[in-house]
């Protein structure tokens, strides 16, 4: 029997119908495979077989039984399927049904983010193709999180299919005559300010809904982790004193996408909706508006280029752009108070650019040290100035 592991799952892959003959081989040989990874949740691929008698069902029983992580039969075909729901067994296990498989040859790419890509396959349908390095445990999780955003009443879209797409994985959304925001607004100039202002009132919602405490992962404690990572990088005062400021900021249990710029956008009848929940999280909406400053400010500071080649927009017009999100978020404030929350954004933001720049390395590699070294310049001219990261 052929194995392999995907994350902390171990893949197992019987290569032939179970019956009473060899039953007890495929109990002798999944019982071999869990001995030689202690501790690992088991995952039955059910690609190569149509068929498993009661002797086989017996087994799967035993094995479910006998430990501690759930049972998952996947790629489960219509006859095998059938055989499972009649005896009962999709109550009892993990059962998943085998993808249908989709061609993307000649879809028009509508986005693209770290995780995958976004294809328009016709009008009403639109399939995001994740990563080969992306398991399908990721991706269960973000479906996951994006149907309780919509419990929550935040507008995203909820995907209906799991498909293969060559050796991916993809997920299947209808979205009737979906956009990308960005492109759009990227597209419509004169229109720029009026799509701004639908943007951030999109953010606002999503602001403006709570989650129970431990729904999401604690925005905080995910900034934490990249200070953890930028050991060598950041000098440790301004280390301690960013983790200082992040501890001390209040419990909040608001909403935050996590990744809200524009590309995560689409627009579908006019009607903003997010997409990409991966980095759903809770937290203080500063951990959303960083994220849009090292989108649109960051990113183009060393290399002006940069905001025009990955999202097709000008530096000059990305600094219109984000001065009109902070205008429109912080409404009614004086340019004094929004120049002040400004400053605590910009502290957050640096701190996740040298997280990609420095660990993930997504820069060109020749201004590395450049951009490390303004970074951390920003970062000591703004905590002489910032003591609090409330907004």
């Amino acid at each position: 029997m052929k194995s392999e592991t995907e994350d902390n799952l171990l893949v197992a892959y019987p290569e032939e119908n179970i019956t009473s003959n060899n039953a007890a081989q495929f109990e002798q040989d999944l019982s071999g495979l869990l001995a030689g990874s202690p501790g690992m949740e088991l995952v039955i691929d059910a690609g190569y077989i149509t068929y498993m008698s009661s002797a086989g069902l017996r087994v799967l029983i035993k094995l479910s039984q006998d430990r501690d992580t759930p049972l998952t039969v996947r790629n489960v075909g219509s006859e095998l399927y059938e055989i499972f729901d009649i005896t009962g067994f999709t109550d009892i296990l993990n059962v998943q049904r085998k993808m249908r498989s989709i061609s993307i040859d000649g879809c028009e790419i509508i986005g693209k983010g770290a995780m995958g890509t976004v294809y328009k396959i016709d009008d009403d349908t639109i399939v995001k193709v994740y990563e080969p390095s992306v398991s399908l445990e990721i991706i269960n999780k973000e479906r996951e999180r994006a149907r309780q955003a919509f419990i929550k009443g935040i507008p995203t879209a909820i995907s209906f299919d799991l498909v293969r797409v060559g050796g991916q994985y993809g997920a299947v959304f209808e979205l009737l005559k979906a956009e990308n925001l960005n492109d759009v607004v990227a597209g419509n100039p004169d229109k720029q300010d009026e799509l701004i202002d639908t943007y951030v009132e999109l953010i606002r919602k999503i602001h403006s809904i709570e989650a129970q405490p431990g729904q999401f992962p604690d925005a905080k404690e995910v900034f934490a982790g990249y200070l953890d990572k930028l050991n060598d990088v950041l000098p440790s005062d301004i280390s301690d004193r960013v983790r200082g400021l992040l501890v001390s900021m209040p419990e909040c249990n608001t909403i935050t996408h996590g990744d809200i710029q524009m590309k995560n956008v689409m627009m579908t009848e006019n009607e903003p909706m997010f997409i990409d929940m991966e980095t759903l999280s809770i937290g203080s909406p500063i951990f959303d508006l960083q994220g849009l400053y090292v989108t649109y400010i960051a990113f183009p500071e060393d290399e002006p280029d940069n905001t025009m080649k990955f999202i097709g927009i000008s530096s000059e017009r990305c600094e219109r752009i984000w001065q009109r999100i902070l205008t429109d978020y912080f409404e009614g404030l004086s340019e004094e108070q929004i120049r002040q929350k400004e400053d605590k954004i910009r502290v957050v933001a640096y701190i996740r650019f040298l997280n990609i720049i420095a660990t993930l390395g997504i820069t060109v590699p020749e201004l590395l040290q450049v951009r490390i070294d303004h970074t951390i310049g920003h970062l000591r001219e703004l905590l002489d100035r910032v003591d609090t990261l409330e907004l």
